[in-house]
């Protein structure tokens, strides 16, 4: 495996939008634009899904079950260890509405060891969930995060800069990078932003948080040798929408340059972040696997049911 120096990127690298018309240089997202399509529309868009009864399975060693929760938000369970990631539990986050319900209830979950956080956008650091958790041991998250993350029932915070890895008894967690960007509001730009690889009981399963497509995704693979990958594959459109983050298109071409073993999908069906429709994203990717001869690589989880790998 390649190994990398922690760094962090320069500030400037990837500018913070300034407003709404920074998103897209077309003008896509003047305020009448953005209540009809983000908001307007999901008011109308009945909620779906129910929260399952939890199932999970007994394990062996070196087999990991993989919850989707819904959006970003993952539960990975080995033997002896479970994690939660970018955890979500909400019905809004302010006038978004959620879409389809969560997999899972916060009162269902098993006792969590870590819970990993890929920044500090409301969708994916919710304060209300984490709050709401059964005070988890450890989290870990980028640079300039952890003081949103004090006062939250974490026994531990850990910040990570780009390939700065934490590790505890046998499992490590490496921050890789990503195309995105930090910020919770508009000024807080010192705030950091990445996917995680988990190593452990020989596993690498690899999430990318939210970004765009870029070149890093080779080094990832390089670095990380990731077997498992969550991969975003929602709210890319308008085209403008691509410079921070991926359509199902791009998400195969990363999942390629990963050479991964299984390609989970994420960040779609969920909350109405941008303007395809909402069942767009999984329609195209299962096209596209399929002319690529991938079909047997992808794995679309249902919310709350545990995959075993």
């Amino acid at each position: 495996m390649t190994k990398h120096a922690p760094y962090r990127p320069p500030q400037g690298r990837q500018p913070l939008p300034r407003s709404f018309k920074d998103f897209t240089p077309a003008k896509h997202f003047n305020p009448r634009t953005f209540f009809r399509e983000m908001i307007w529309k999901a008011l109308l868009t009945r909620r779906t899904g129910q929260s399952q009864r939890p199932a999970f399975p007994k394990l062996t060693f070196g087999q990991v079950a993989v919850t989707w929760i819904g959006h970003a938000s993952f539960l990975l369970q080995f033997t002896d260890l479970n994690v939660l990631i970018d955890p979500n539990f909400a019905n809004w986050l302010f006038l978004l509405k959620r879409i389809k319900r969560s997999g899972l209830k916060i009162k269902d979950l098993p006792p969590i060891d870590v819970v990993l956080l890929t920044h500090a956008h409301f969708d994916h650091f919710h304060k209300p969930t984490l709050r709401r958790l059964p005070h988890p041991k450890i989290g870990i998250m980028p640079w300039g995060v952890g003081d949103l993350a004090y006062n939250l029932g974490f026994g531990r915070v850990v910040e990570l800069d780009w390939w700065e890895s934490f590790c505890q008894r046998d499992w490590k967690v490496t921050l890789t990078p990503s195309k995105h960007w930090g910020a919770r509001v508009l000024r807080d730009h010192q705030r950091g932003y990445g996917g995680f690889v988990l190593e452990h009981q020989g596993r690498h399963i690899y999430h990318a948080g939210d970004s765009a497509y870029f070149d890093g995704f080779k080094e990832i693979r390089k670095a990380c040798r990731p077997e498992i990958a969550l991969l975003p594959i929602g709210a890319y459109h308008p085209e403008s929408f691509r410079h921070m983050h991926m359509g199902p298109d791009e998400a195969i071409k990363a999942f390629k340059d990963l050479h991964a073993r299984w390609l989970v999908p994420m960040h779609y069906g969920t909350f109405r972040l941008s303007f395809e429709d909402l069942d767009e994203p999984p329609r195209w990717l299962r096209q596209l696997a399929a002319q690529e001869g991938l079909t047997h690589k992808v794995r679309m989880l249902e919310e709350g049911v545990p995959q075993v790998f």
